[in-house]
């Protein structure tokens, strides 16, 4: 992590800084002193970690590790996440021989800050046993360190001695009591906080009606909204994230309809719902109103945005809007940076997400988790592990999605020793567990690799049974193995497991057909008409001068299908004069391959590719997203039109880019 230093501290700083005119502390008395080593924490150490350690050099010289405001001002000081130094803020409590409420409080809110919560409530028994009085600031971190730990038990402790000492009445204990108890679910104990010890305030209200939403309580939530007279935006923004939260897409528009005042929050919360249920369109929409009502949007409303533009595609909104922070020196804080990165990287430009990463100030690991996931599905998988080695000299601790993000990116670049060591490893030395997500990643990794008997064998030590994404995994290196003995063994396994999930029985019935087995392949698909299990069909969406166009397995309904088909007619003869002949293993259905060769001709990308070569400009690289896997021939096809045509064509799929140019493509095949 690079940091900002702005000032020299040779056992001074620059005059901007001091509190009087000397430059010196041992020019200071005493009380002169402890004044000027907080002043230079709180100013001069907050985005240098050199000035903060010869500050503290200068506190252990002059023996003021001692002073409570001091000691608990530098724990807070190396407790600032990105530094990475939280480590230090254990050391100078265990320096400081009897540490009062100020100083424990600094040590458990750090605990917080660097997401240690077993850490802060520790500290606090620790706090109880030296009989060191909490007060009100003691409280609110521990009831939410005891919300992210799930720890119940403790969470009733904390309450009652909260009680005993008289405190139940002051709101942000209350507030932060409730949000707890809602997350366990206890919502009768959060109610009781709310209608117990004084009048309650809207920050209360609105943690109740969060958590009634939370759970699905949507009519509680309803009543309680009604009820309070003195509602607020806040109160507002609180019904619209829990009706996206609960799926309640429509409720959430006509509450936002509703509302008589909107703030930032209040755009990006219905930005952010229709980003939850996947409508990202419509999230962009309720953009461009804002823009129509000349509501200047704030870094919320744009990391919110932003975000819906990476995932629909929409490269030319998502630079406009870079443009627009630009233009108006929108502060890039680590929030609206990671979108930015996440979202070029979405969008194919992965060029442009490197450079934002490269000039962003300050990067926080969700900031690194972004360029390595980025990295990743771009097939770069050496990069995205040169990040991560990167990462760590930084000192920034890697997270559960740390290794989500490297496990893909080796399961995509077929590095099955990095990844099994990443895997083997996530424990012992960087202390986070392996969840069934990671263990999906090494099952797919290894499974790519045709590595089966491995597979199997992790599959059978994890600490969990195996889900349907594992066995997923699992099942589609069958398909691209032709392992049909397996394959047919998962396959029943899922369809029982998972008998809504059409994608299961769509890849049984592909194991099948490349088997020829059409029978056991029309089987699985009667099966799955019986149980009336659907699957998405395919779909391409591809970008140009900012209009959306999307394509459908044969579609016909886009203004220019005449033409569209007629291209694609001139690429078959173009492609056939070089000697290709189509793969049709993946088409389902037992008919002649005349037939056979059609359907897959009029796959989607191919649609779309067929559009961008009539009106994209020429030699402009086309791009295109596909929401399926890309099947095998259209795959080769990509990579035969690249070289006869000359043209880049990048392709989005469900997991990963594919970087088309002189025909070939950057997965190598491997994919």
């Amino acid at each position: 992590m690079s940091t900002t230093t702005t000032t020299e501290l040779p056992y001074h700083l620059t005059d901007k800084h001091l509190p009087q005119s000397t430059n010196s502390p041992s020019n200071l008395n005493n009380l002169s002193q402890k004044k000027y080593f907080l002043h230079l924490l709180a100013t001069a150490c907050t985005n240098s970690l050199r000035n903060l350690k010869q500050v503290h050099a200068l506190i252990l010289k002059t023996h003021h590790v001692q002073d409570h405001f001091v000691a608990g001002s530098l724990i807070t000081s190396y407790a600032i996440p990105h530094y990475g130094t939280f480590s230090t803020s254990i050391e100078v409590l265990q320096q400081v021989a009897e540490p009062n409420v100020f100083v424990w409080n600094a040590i458990i809110k750090g605990c917080l800050d660097n997401n240690e919560p077993e850490l802060a409530l520790s500290f606090y028994h620790e706090m109880v046993v030296m009989d060191s009085r909490a007060n009100k600031y003691t409280y609110p971190p521990l009831f939410k360190a005891c919300l992210i730990a799930g720890a119940s038990k403790e969470g009733t402790q904390i309450h009652g001695r909260v009680v005993k000492n008289g405190l139940m009445g002051d709101g942000y204990i209350k507030s932060s009591g409730i949000q707890m108890y809602s997350s366990f679910k206890c919502l009768k104990e959060a109610k009781n906080i709310l209608y117990t010890n004084g009048d309650s305030d809207v920050i209360c209200f609105n943690a109740m009606i969060d958590g009634y939403m939370k759970f699905g309580k949507v009519e509680d939530a309803k009543l309680l909204f009604e009820a309070f007279e003195y509602k607020n935006v806040s109160s507002w923004n609180a019904m619209i994230s829990g009706f996206a939260r609960c799926g309640m897409i429509v409720d959430a528009r006509e509450f936002f309809d509703r509302m008589p005042v909107k703030d930032d929050v209040s755009w990006s919360a219905m930005i952010d719902g229709y980003n939850q249920g996947g409508y990202y369109k419509e999230g962009i929409e309720i953009f461009n109103i804002m823009q129509k009502a000349k509501i200047r949007p704030r870094k919320f409303v744009l990391s919110s945005v932003v975000s819906a533009c990476g995932n629909v595609g929409a490269l030319d909104q998502g630079r406009w809007i870079h443009g627009y922070v630009k233009k108006n020196k929108v502060p890039i804080s680590a929030v609206l940076g990671t979108s930015f990165v996440d979202m070029y990287a979405k969008c194919g430009r992965l060029d442009m997400a490197w450079e934002v990463f490269e000039k962003m100030k300050v990067k926080e690991v969700f900031s690194w988790n972004a360029m390595i996931g980025g990295l990743a599905i771009h097939g770069r998988a050496r990069d995205a592990v040169g990040l991560f080695e990167k990462m760590k000299k930084e000192m920034l601790k890697p997270d559960e999605i740390t290794f989500l993000n490297i496990l893909n990116a080796c399961a995509h670049g077929g590095l099955v020793d990095e990844g099994m060591w990443y895997l083997n490893n996530m424990k012992d030395v960087y202390g986070v567990e392996p969840r069934e997500e990671h263990y999906g990643c090494a099952v797919d990794l290894l499974g790519r690799a045709g590595l089966f008997f491995e597979a199997e064998k992790l599959i059978g030590s994890m600490p969990m049974e195996p889900n349907g994404a594992i066995l997923g995994a699992l099942l589609g290196a069958c398909w691209k193995h032709g392992n049909l003995e397996l394959g047919e063994k998962v396959g029943d396994i899922l369809l029982e497991l998972e008998p809504r999930n059409g994608g299961r029985y769509t890849l049984l019935s592909n194991i099948y057909a490349k088997a020829g087995r059409w029978e056991d392949a029309s089987r699985v698909r009667k099966l799955m008409k019986e149980r009336g299990v659907k699957t998405n069909g395919g779909s391409s969406k591809i970008d140009l001068e900012g209009t959306c166009h999307e394509f459908k397995v044969g579609d016909s309904t886009h203004p220019q299908s005449e033409e569209i088909y007629s291209m694609l007619e001139k690429i078959i003869k173009r492609l056939q004069s070089q000697g290709y002949l189509a793969n049709t293993s993946q088409v389902l259905f037992d008919i002649d391959e005349a037939d056979k060769e059609n359907a897959v001709w009029h796959h989607s990308e191919r649609l779309a590719i067929a559009y961008g070569l009539i009106n994209a400009t020429p030699g402009a690289v086309i791009r295109v997203m596909k929401n399926l896997r890309v099947c095998e021939d259209c795959h080769y096809v990509t990579k035969l039109i690249s070289h006869v045509y000359d043209r880049e064509i990048v392709v989005r799929d469900r997991s990963r880019f594919h970087h088309f140019k002189n025909g070939k493509c950057s997965c190598n095949d491997f994919w």
